[in-house]
């Protein structure tokens, strides 16, 4: 017999992929060849499986990713328009201006979803790897914002705070990843040989330590702007036997993949929807840790 479902309270993060593709090509992005052959996906299947999730767990969160979210405006706010405000709403974009679409195109957008969407997470690196819209629009948006920064192989250190510093002034904080790829269980919460961490140690106040068996953040602050180190495991299912000898497979991420099929993880297990129509909740484990 299978294992049965458990998550935290109000369920596990769904993660939407969008149905059409980005112009960049990232080193460390793994979602670039499934936008190879883009045959098959649905924005019609998409919103069905939205509203699915929507009725097993009314209070998840939802994470639109791709891809690009904001390469199609007009499907995205189909998308939106799935979900109930109940929910909270993260957007992962390099925040993209195209030809034929300008930049009061895309503030236009987001002031009428402004009440929808949480934060919205833009992709900006230390070395250039995407299409850039201007810093001055960032701190022009009408919604939380947050910077995002792969810290991939060999990047410039000495450039850290002149990175945090580029965006101060626009209202937007900065969060540092680490290549999740690389991470493993024993290495999630290492500090001795983890350089990033000892970089940002060096040029940043630090605040503190968040996590749970998944994922973490280290805290920083400079000059009055928060900085985040993340690090997460490379999937999103930990088994786990309670005290009474029952064996749950305990969900933190649920994707909506480009056809609308739904996985329990990102290493494509396919969600069984009647199971987890019965998943049992427990508190949330994410807690802090450490502080200063």
């Amino acid at each position: 017999m299978p294992n049965p479902y458990k998550t935290r309270e109000g369920g596990a993060t769904v993660t939407v992929f969008v149905p059409y593709d980005c112009r960049n090509n990232c080193p460390f992005c793994i979602n670039k060849p499934e936008y190879a052959d883009m045959r098959g996906f649905s924005l019609k299947k998409i919103c069905k499986s939205i509203e699915r999730m929507d009725k097993i767990t009314p209070r998840c969160d939802f994470v639109f990713t791709g891809g690009e979210p904001m390469a199609n405006l007009d499907s995205l706010q189909v998308m939106l328009d799935k979900i109930p405000n109940t929910h909270r709403v993260f957007i992962n974009t390099t925040l993209p201006v195209y030809p034929g679409e300008t930049e009061e195109d895309v503030l236009g957008f987001l002031e009428r979803n402004k009440d929808k969407i949480t934060c919205i997470n833009i992709s900006r690196h230390m070395q250039k790897y995407v299409e850039e819209s201007p810093d001055e629009m960032i701190g022009r948006l009408p919604i939380p914002r947050r910077i995002n920064c792969v810290l991939y192989k060999k990047y410039p250190s000495e450039k850290l705070p002149a990175f945090v510093e580029r965006w101060k002034g626009t209202g937007a904080s900065v969060q540092f990843r680490y290549d999740y790829t690389d991470t493993t269980p024993e290495t999630l919460y290492r500090e001795e040989d983890d350089h990033i961490l000892h970089d940002l140690k060096k040029y940043f106040t630090y605040k503190g330590l968040d996590g749970c068996r998944m994922r973490n953040g280290y805290h920083f602050e400079h000059d009055g702007m928060e900085i985040t180190y993340h690090k997460t495991l490379p999937y999103s299912t930990i088994v786990e036997t309670d005290e009474n000898g029952v064996t749950y497979d305990i969900l933190y991420d649920i994707i909506i993949k480009q056809n609308g099929d739904i996985h329990s993880d990102w290493t494509g297990v396919p969600l069984d929807v009647k199971r987890y129509r019965k998943v049992v909740f427990e508190p949330n484990d994410q807690k802090w840790l450490e502080r200063c």
